[in-house]
């Protein structure tokens, strides 16, 4: 059975981008428009890992994963950042959060995948 990985962006182009390289890996994709709009989707489904981005309208990145973490279901699903910010205190703050990995857009789908596949859940 494939792996369900959830990508929450803002950037509709973006999540396609992510959804065309998840889904030539093999996984299954869900997708989210911000934070809010993810957390509605999520709904105690499996899914293996989250990516999502920092800077989203309604519920950012932080905020976001901050909220996956108190839920049960959720508590230990990886969650990977991808995000055009990379200072260091951005990065301090998500990695308190329960993020697992940081990715710098722009970025190569090898890269990504390559994180996806490392942290994903069995």
């Amino acid at each position: 059975m494939a792996k369900t990985v959830m990508v929450v962006d803002d950037s509709a182009s973006l999540r396609t981008v992510v959804r065309m390289a998840l889904k030539g890996a093999g996984y299954d994709v869900i997708e989210g428009a911000d934070g809010k709009d993810a957390l509605t989707k999520l709904g105690g489904q499996k899914v293996h890992l989250i990516i999502t981005d920092l800077n989203m309208p309604n519920l950012d990145g932080i905020g976001f994963v901050k909220e996956v973490k108190q839920m049960a279901a959720y508590k230990f699903t990886p969650i990977i950042m991808l995000t055009t910010e990379g200072q260091e205190s951005k990065k301090q703050e998500g990695q308190a959060a329960g993020v697992k990995a940081w990715v710098v857009k722009p970025f190569q789908p090898d890269q990504m995948l390559n994180a996806v596949a490392k942290l994903a859940l069995p």
